[in-house]
């Protein structure tokens, strides 16, 4: 399998599990190539073109030509330098690496992660809070995302990458999308009742039972046990955490239980003032059900050669479409 087709692939999948719907993210890929025809030619030089086509800034290759051949894949939820120099240790012991992939983004596509935060606003809105409020409160937070971003030194392991020759990718924001639809899906169908209810259907997904074991599974932060879960809204996509002023409307548009990765001391004291309950799934182990999730779909078992995986920072692989 070739890089870029496991870049298209993982967009596309992407595309098909995000909350907006495929309508609206035809329109946001729609709006950037207004944007760019739009430009001075001398304007056009500085555009991502990859936003024409792929709508999710944080998801990139970040050093390859596309066209290398995949069998081999070094998969960690944090690839810095310290992983491309682990990977250079690896072929020297004669293990093959043809792949690093990150699920938290590096190089350009972290200096762009803010940039993914405006979908949170129709996230939002699908959830009854009224567009004008969201994107408000979201644009605020955008702008704070995007000043805390700018200092950082955001090409050391991408440098690190290109001086050893290794082809190195981050998958972010299209394997939170995975993790945000399949949890939706389940608390949709299953309604909860109690806070109790939906930690033990957490429980039951490999990927955070195995958190629970290492005692960073599912943990309810706001509420009781044997609170009511009501309307439960799962907040997993969208770059990073969002604005801690949106908890008032969300109660107004009726969501009484938050499902998040983690969440910020002053959001948490927000959702509190508004009697929301917050539930943690946990951080790392979400970020592995959603990168499990899109290998299912981009490698499907008995599709070609299987594509070797080597687990490292924090992901394990867990495979749900297995025959054997």
């Amino acid at each position: 399998m070739k890089l870029k087709d496991i870049y298209k692939k993982a967009v596309t999948v992407g595309i098909n599990s995000d909350p907006r719907g495929r309508d609206t993210v035809s329109k946001v890929l729609q709006r950037a190539e207004k944007e760019y025809s739009e430009l001075k030619p001398d304007e056009k030089d500085l555009f991502d073109l990859k936003s024409l086509e792929n709508p999710y800034a944080d998801t990139r290759i970040l050093n390859g030509s596309g066209e290398e051949e995949i069998n081999s894949i070094l998969v960690g939820i944090d690839c810095e330098a310290g992983e491309v120099l682990l990977v250079e240790s690896l072929r020297n012991r004669g293990e093959r690496v043809d792949l690093i992939m990150s699920h938290h983004p590096e190089g350009m596509a972290y200096a762009n992660l803010y940039s993914v935060m405006h979908m949170q606003a129709d996230i939002l809105n699908r959830f009854g809070v009224p567009i004008n409020i969201a994107e408000d409160l979201m644009e605020t937070r955008i702008n704070e995302v995007q000043r805390k971003i700018m200092p950082f030194n955001h090409a050391r392991a991408v440098d690190a990458a290109k001086l050893l020759g290794f082809p190195f990718i981050c998958i972010h924001t299209p394997a939170d999308n995975m993790v945000a639809a399949f949890l939706q899906k389940l608390f949709d169908d299953t309604k909860p009742e109690t806070l109790s209810d939906l930690t033990g259907l957490l429980r039951e997904i490999p990927e955070y039972r195995n958190a629970a074991k290492n005692g960073a599974g599912p943990r309810i932060i706001l509420g009781s046990k044997t609170r009511k879960a009501g309307k439960v809204f799962v907040d997993m996509t969208g770059g990073t955490e969002g604005s801690k002023d949106i908890f008032g409307s969300l109660t107004s548009a009726g969501v009484n239980t938050i499902v998040a990765m983690h969440l910020g001391e002053e959001s948490r004291k927000e959702a509190e003032k508004n009697h929301i309950n917050v539930v943690i799934a946990g951080h790392i182990s979400s970020d592995n059900l959603g990168l499990n999730l899109l290998f299912d779909e981009i490698f499907p078992d008995k599709a070609g050669p299987p594509v070797k995986i080597l687990e490292c920072s924090g992901f394990n692989r867990i495979m749900r479409n297995s025959k054997v």
